[in-house]
């Protein structure tokens, strides 16, 4: 048995390991002590995955491999389904993201929340989270990703409401915990009809039961992919379920930078690029996997240009390039929709962090009319978030071109459909700039437009994740240069395949790139525009345009309307529970064990005579009867008086 099998399980549960020490004794440790478990813990699982990853480099080691002889959970009749764990060339990225990025956001937190009192119960759920989501990526069958996929929905509960006895945050965790529970009821149905169709749950056996039937296509695949879709929905926050994530924002500021960069928000597309092998089989399922996609990317940009709350703003633009990768893996590009992963976890990672420096700088001050003129006050958080907001933007050579261009370039080669698909990833891309400008201008730029602040750079455990996520901003798109994505499509082409690009025509890509370029440019020149040149024309605008503008900031009233469903639900289960429940049924077991009892007192009653010698009788009846039934020997009197019974019968 090779080493990466053996350290296989230790991935996950390093993590939980120190989920349990700061959890259970965090409280009596001291703090040098309790950072380094919470620190440790997940280094060493990102060092396991990055021997593995350097053994797979230097062909010491082939994926996938699997955990054998994995302990058994279920066992009934044909159905086995165990605790194991698998790793192949999609995982194994995805764990090199998960732990790489999740320990940089550690080592950030030491320094953002060390005057807070639940230190120890915070790092305890970072520690949580990880563990649910490495569990959810090395699943090997769905069962025991569904296990990951509510284990990262309980962790993010934990830490949205981290600071509870804020209204807002209690209130947010709730909100996140309820609409993952919709979006789950769909996955949940997409388990049971897979295991009603496929009489398993593991991926390997489902993919290979696939193969055998070429020919099986639409139909129940259609519906099994449109469950999971829903699933993922939920989890990932496309629409209709991505109400949960702008609140999320209530949470400590390290906790969205996991949330959104490095965990949870990342299981719904992993899930679908894990289920390629279904969604392959249905292309109405994949058409609408890029239709919700590409809505939910124009429809969360849009929303993002009136947003004045920092993190906010960067919570929709999450919203928005996640619908990138939705598009990508609808049109069945999944390794470009993993690329968009992994450098959205690099990029957005630095931009909540740096997010944080500035809140912390600004005394925990979030509103950015209240910024402006910080990029002399603090000058690294200045430099390092730049560098992520030009890549997210999709500016050569920074890392967000790569993937993002990727994406577009497949989408247009995408029949008809795809020309529609790209045209709006486009129009995203210079909302994006645009509103990604101005939160750099609002915030750095200009005077500093409060004069209660007094901002002051970071500690180096801050400001230390930041530079490395920065450089990681700038490089890390190189990994996908080339033909298909380079090496880093041939790396998962194993695991997800290639795309086409048959209508591809030479310098196709090329000009593309330049145009996504030169839109993402005339962004950065609007905003330069508006929030430099003329800050007071955005004011003018929002006046002039007054309806269009308030549906925007009330984020065209999704949440009243849902709120509004929810009330008239609520209603309507009172009036069943008052009319039926508390009425008919509580209403007659009520009435009915009265009537009981008053049937019970009155023959009692009419026991209770006052007469000792009635007494006496009573209990001497009672006495022969309790005599009677410990002496005759019923076991033979029984069967002998039911053959007496059948021969009158006869």
């Amino acid at each position: 048995m090779n080493e990466p099998l053996l350290l296989l399980p230790l991935i996950p549960l390093l993590p939980f390991l120190g989920f349990l020490v700061n959890g259970l004794l965090g409280r009596r440790l001291p703090r040098a002590l309790v950072t380094a478990v919470a620190l440790i813990t997940p280094l060493a699982s990102f060092v396991i995955v990055a021997r593995a990853a350097a053994m797979v480099a230097s062909g010491a080691l082939a994926l996938p491999v699997a955990e054998l002889d994995a302990p058994a959970w279920i066992s009934i009749g044909a159905l086995h389904v165990d605790f194991g764990l698998v790793l192949d060339r999609l995982s194994l990225v995805m764990l090199l993201v998960i732990t790489g990025v999740g320990f940089l956001i550690h080592v950030y937190s030491v320094g953002y929340m060390h005057h807070d009192k639940g230190y120890a119960r915070f790092f305890s759920y970072l520690n949580l989270f990880l563990f649910f989501m490495t569990t959810l990526v090395l699943a090997g069958n769905v069962l025991l990703m569904f296990v990951g996929w509510e284990g990262v929905g309980l962790a993010s509960y934990l830490l949205i409401g981290f600071w509870f006895w804020k209204p807002s945050a209690a209130d947010a965790g709730k909100k996140a915990f309820v609409v993952n529970r919709v979006g789950d009821f769909g996955f949940l149905i997409g388990i049971f009809l897979l295991l009603g169709n496929f009489g398993t749950l593991t991926f390997s056996e489902i993919g290979a039961k696939l193969a055998q039937n070429p020919g099986w296509t639409g139909g129940v695949l259609t519906v099994i992919c449109l469950c999971l879709l829903f699933g993922a929905t939920g989890k990932s926050a496309q629409l209709p379920l991505y109400v949960w994530l702008p609140d999320a924002m209530e949470g400590p500021t390290p906790v969205s930078a996991l949330i959104h960069a490095a965990t949870m928000v990342t299981a719904g597309v992993y899930m679908i690029a894990r289920t390629h092998f279904l969604f392959d089989r249905s292309p109405f399922a994949l058409s609408v996997v890029a239709i919700v996609g590409a809505a939910t990317a124009l429809f969360a940009a849009t929303m993002g240009l009136v947003q004045n709350d920092i993190k906010r703003v960067l919570a929709y633009s999450t919203i928005s390039q996640l619908g990138y990768m939705f598009l990508a893996c609808g049109v069945a590009a999944y390794s470009a929709g993993i690329f968009h992963l992994v450098t959205h976890a690099f990029f957005k990672a630095l931009l909540f962090l740096a997010a944080g420096s500035i809140i912390h700088a600004m005394g925990d001050e979030q509103d950015m009319r209240k910024m402006g003129g910080l990029r002399k006050k603090i000058p690294i958080t200045f430099w390092t978030m730049t560098t992520a907001v030009i890549a997210i933007c999709g500016i050569w050579p920074f890392a967000g071109f790569f993937s993002k261009d990727a994406i577009l370039y497949a989408a247009f080669l995408h029949g008809t459909s795809g020309k529609i698909l790209w045209f709006v990833g486009l129009v995203t891309a210079l909302l994006t700039a645009l509103y990604m400008f101005r939160l750099w201008y609002m915030t750095f730029f200009g005077e500093l437009r409060s004069h209660d602040a007094h901002p002051h750079e970071s500690p180096w455990s801050m400001l230390g994740p930041l530079v490395i996520l920065a450089a990681l901003s700038v490089v890390g798109g190189f990994i996908g240069m080339g033909e298909g994505l380079g090496r880093f499509g041939a790396f998962l082409a194993p695991a997800l395949g290639t795309y086409s690009a048959e209508s591809a025509t030479p310098h196709l890509e090329l000009y593309m790139s330049i145009l996504a370029v030169a839109v993402a440019l005339l962004g950065w020149l609007v905003a330069d525009l508006f929030y430099r040149r003329r800050p007071q024309q955005p004011a003018q605008l929002a006046a002039s345009f007054s309806g269009a503008y308030k549906l925007l900031f009330n984020k065209y009233y999704v949440d009243e309307f849902y709120g509004s469903g929810v009330k008239l639900l609520l209603g309507f289960s009172r009036w069943i529970l008052e009319m039926f429940v508390d009425g008919a049924v509580l209403g007659g077991v009520t009435w009915l064990l009265a009537g009981i009892a008053r049937l019970s007192g009155a023959i009692l009653q009419r026991w209770q005579s006052g007469n000792l010698r009635s007494y006496a009788a009573w209990l001497a009846v009672g006495a022969a009867a309790l005599l009677l039934f410990a002496l005759v020997p019923w076991a033979t009197f029984w069967p002998a008086s039911m053959h007496f019974f059948q021969r009158a019968g006869r």
